[in-house]
């Protein structure tokens, strides 16, 4: 039922596409969590990358990267050893350094001024090695997670920081995807305009009149296995973004992977051919754009 709902709403955007004016609905959401399932340990694997130096030690730590990025807090769990933290900062720290060159930002982009969480082994749910909990606005990676899963629940904590800076009067467990799917009222504003450009290119077709590709192959998924998720407006434009992310010129297999050769990806869980270039131009468009203006202000 709840996915016979998701569907309309997405025909009802589309059906909706050229109006001027957007009205207040309700904005349905679940629990925001992500399920990237892996039991490997990472610690003592490599990865591969293609990015910059990012610092003049090998080393890191995650007091650097709390310093450099400004995070609201950074939490290690009690049975992380001192090793596994070591390794852990490290690629932490050129993934999020990476992320930040790729979307052309700055350190208050990638923390959100401060507003976001990191958990290292910790704050995690039983067989999901990363996932962004809107209540505590967090950030969690299991001891034991897999790789590439950082871009995907980055994009999560955006989505849900954003939301009350893009619409008028939504809740404060809001996607802002979510909230322009259900007709929320935009706030108007340039940067808010390119960033809904982009949920309508992941959404609906480029004429605006039927659901996209990714969304048919998310939904068709979902009724295979009898859940909602796929198809969900936060997950569909969180791997939209993996997507964008993995295309970029740095490649960071810790940041994201999977995009292009998975068994998700063979099933079209992720942007394909035209719709994926559409998309990386207006992701790109935005963030370039909101770069700039965070430099600006920071200046």
């Amino acid at each position: 039922m709840e996915g016979q709902v998701l569907e309309a709403l997405v025909l009802k955007k589309a059906s909706s596409f050229t109006r001027a004016l957007f009205h207040g609905r309700k904005v349905w959401r679940d629990d925001g969590s992500d399920r990237h399932r892996f039991n490997v340990s990472f610690h003592e694997r490599t990865f591969f990358r293609n990015g910059p130096a990012h610092r003049s030690e090998p080393a890191s730590s995650f007091g650097l990267i709390r310093r450099q990025f400004d995070f609201r807090s950074i939490e290690i769990g009690r049975w992380v050893t001192n090793t596994e933290r070591d390794r852990a900062a490290e690629l932490f720290h050129d993934a999020l350094c990476d992320l930040m060159l790729i979307l052309q930002g700055t350190e208050t982009l990638i923390s959100l001024r401060g507003s976001l969480a990191l958990q290292y082994g910790t704050g995690g749910r039983p067989g999901v090695s990363a996932h962004y909990d809107p209540r505590q606005r967090s950030f969690a990676l299991a001891k034991n997670a897999g790789p590439g899963s950082i871009a995907h629940e980055w994009f999560h904590a955006f989505d849900h920081y954003i939301a009350p800076k893009c619409f008028h009067n939504v809740p404060n467990s809001a996607f802002a995807s979510a909230a322009w799917l259900a007709d929320a009222s935009p706030i108007q504003h340039p940067l808010n305009q390119r960033l809904i450009a982009c949920f309508r290119a992941i959404l609906l077709q480029p004429n605006g009149q039927q659901p996209s590709a990714l969304f048919h192959h998310s939904a068709a998924m979902d009724k295979a296995l009898g859940q909602l998720y796929y198809s969900k407006p936060e997950e569909l434009c969180a791997r939209a973004f993996e997507a964008f992310v993995q295309d970029a010129s740095i490649k960071n297999h810790f940041l994201v992977k999977g995009t292009k050769s998975s068994p998700e990806a063979e099933r079209g869980l992720y942007p394909q051919g035209e719709q994926r270039e559409r998309i990386n131009a207006l992701l790109s468009d935005y963030f370039i754009t909101l770069g700039s203006a965070l430099s600006r202000t920071r200046g």
